[in-house]
């Protein structure tokens, strides 16, 4: 994809193994902040992918200090500012929330504020062990949104997200691991090919399965597990099909020959 001009950032896009596609922060001078460039790439990158499986990551050992703060003037009236942050930022994570396969954060540097956030709107987060994550409002005089708070208490729950919020400070990659925060803590050396491998083999799962099962989570996480009777049908429905597709006929018939299924997607 093109690159933005002057000192952007930039979001890099390439295919590391079949089915996966890893998305690259690159914003070195700016700690991975997420400028206007890298969300707006986001945005309009997710809905063109077809990956069964695609990692999120930043370059080198640095992933994202989180929203670009740089681009906000002392003097702006609030709602412009309100605009400027609130807009290009909720359109890229609402991107990487709504792709219809499984998404993989691959936290290889520090994750801070939107950064976190972002990491929080994948399925799955892998960090390194040397890693902080933390959500910095409350030092910068910032309220946060109330659907990104929200993210944090589904996932970790009200105590954890009042400690993260309400004192603002940094934990480390054992602790997010004790939280539910992240799924696992790799070794540095070992994270890229821990990720790869790991993305290869949800890629490798059935496809309709696992679009079935993602749009499930997240129906019942929206509704907090309390379906409207029409929703609750669909999603009967949904699981009910998979019994009558030619992938779940495979399934079947690799078990019983004791070899790797060959998806069709069917």
């Amino acid at each position: 994809m093109s690159e933005p001009a002057g000192d952007a950032g930039r979001l890099l896009v390439d295919e590391p193994a079949p089915a996966v596609a890893r998305l690259t922060i690159s914003n070195p001078q700016r700690r991975g902040a997420l400028d206007h460039a890298v969300l707006d790439a986001f945005a309009a990158t997710l809905p063109r992918l077809d990956a069964r499986c695609v990692i999120i990551t930043g370059q080198d050992d640095i992933f994202s200090a989180g929203y670009d703060l740089g681009g906000l003037r002392e003097e702006m009236l609030p709602e412009e500012a309100d605009q400027l942050v609130a807009h290009p930022f909720a359109a890229a994570l609402d991107a990487v929330a709504a792709y219809p396969y499984p998404t993989l954060a691959v936290l290889n540097g520090h994750a801070i504020g939107g950064g976190l956030e972002l990491a929080l709107a994948c399925d799955l987060r892998l960090a390194a062990t040397t890693i902080k994550l933390g959500m910095p409002p409350a030092k910068l005089g910032l309220i946060y949104s109330h659907t990104g708070i929200g993210k944090f208490i589904e996932t970790v729950g009200a105590p954890r997200t009042r400690e993260l919020f309400l004192l603002g400070r940094r934990i480390d990659a054992p602790t997010a691991v004790q939280w539910g925060l992240v799924n696992s803590a790799i070794e540095p050396g070992e994270l890229t090919d821990h990720a790869l491998a790991l993305a290869t083999e949800i890629a490798g799962n059935a496809p309709l399965a696992q679009l079935g099962n993602k749009r499930i989570i997240r129906e019942l996480l929206a509704t907090e597990m309390a379906l409207d009777p029409e929703t609750e049908r669909e999603l009967l429905d949904l699981r009910r099909s998979s019994f009558s597709t030619e992938d779940f006929r495979e399934a079947v018939r690799a078990f019983a020959e004791k070899r790797p299924p060959r998806w069709q997607g069917r």
